[in-house]
């Protein structure tokens, strides 16, 4: 198992310098693990395809200062359409894979603003804001850092916690609680939405994985009290293709779920790989289900 994990982990780290994260290939047979997928609904032509004639939000670059970290770092910030600062808005913190940073969503092919433009267009989504930082919590955060920064990812959390949430709630209109805070992500940044989602849920209530990664804990560890789960959590949502070697990663954490009463969801998504076709069909309905 633990050289499943490493040839896994390898093959992300192996393509840091491309500009979206790999089709993994299958290892082994974890992707076999018997359950019960939630069903496939297909997102409707043209979900990510830019439209004329609707409101459309904008893209803010900001800096912070990382107390954890001791630098200045920077995260995008996708304000909606028409954004009011004597209104309140929910935040979902949106996080990018190995091979990222905070411009992955934004210009490898995840269209997040077109996205959600359309979404607030069809009235689908709860007023938020969409928060895409960088998750290599390091003072060199760039994207050739390579297995070498897999420990940056790790302590993500303590940055994302302790300087970037702040900041987010002290500049922008925010409510600012568990109940209007959301955490989800691609790959690597997948297994940081599970793993620091569920383990800081007076923090987030709604917890994302789109095709996680081998950081990924296992499900023992990600929930030790599950009747604090039951309780605290509102939404588990998660989805991968169903050709993408990491599958293994959701399907060992929608089993523990599925055995012990947590609700859960996974999504297999049929004959997908591990690349955007997924994840933006990951954003376009996880952010159709939070906040409401």
């Amino acid at each position: 198992m633990k050289r499943i994990y490493l040839a896994a982990l390898l093959s992300i780290s192996l393509m840091t310098a491309n500009a979206q994260e790999p089709n993994i290939p299958m290892f082994g047979n974890r992707q076999n693990i018997d359950v019960k997928f939630n069903e496939y609904k297909p997102a409707p032509e043209g979900f990510d395809q830019e439209r004329a004639g609707i409101a459309k939000g904008t893209v803010k670059l900001i800096e912070y200062q990382s107390e954890s970290v001791g630098t200045t770092r920077k995260a995008n910030v996708y304000l909606p359409p028409k954004y009011d600062a004597k209104k309140k808005y929910s935040v979902l913190y949106l996080l990018h894979g190995i091979g990222g940073d905070e411009w992955e969503w934004m210009n490898d092919g995840g269209v997040p603003n077109i996205i959600m433009d359309n979404l607030y267009a069809d009235g689908k989504v709860a007023d938020m804001i969409v928060v895409m930082p960088n998750g290599r919590a390091a003072a060199n955060d760039s994207r050739q850092g390579g297995m070498g920064s897999a420990g940056a990812f790790g302590v993500f959390d303590k940055d994302l916690i302790g300087s970037l949430m702040p900041y987010i709630n002290s500049h922008f209109s925010t409510y600012g609680d568990k109940m209007h805070t959301a955490i989800a992500g691609l790959s690597m940044g997948g297994g940081q939405s599970l793993n620091f989602g569920l383990a800081n849920m007076d923090k987030f209530a709604y917890v994302g994985g789109f095709s996680s990664a081998p950081n990924t804990q296992r499900a023992a560890q990600l929930i030790p009290d599950v009747e604090k789960v039951k309780k605290e959590n509102k939404l588990l949502w998660m989805v991968c293709g169903s050709r993408d070697g990491l599958i293994g990663n959701s399907t060992q954490l929608k089993a523990f779920c599925d055995e012990n009463g947590i609700p859960c969801t996974l999504i297999s998504y049929p004959d997908g790989e591990h690349n955007f076709v997924v994840w933006k069909y990951g954003l376009y309905k996880f952010a159709q289900l939070i906040f409401k």
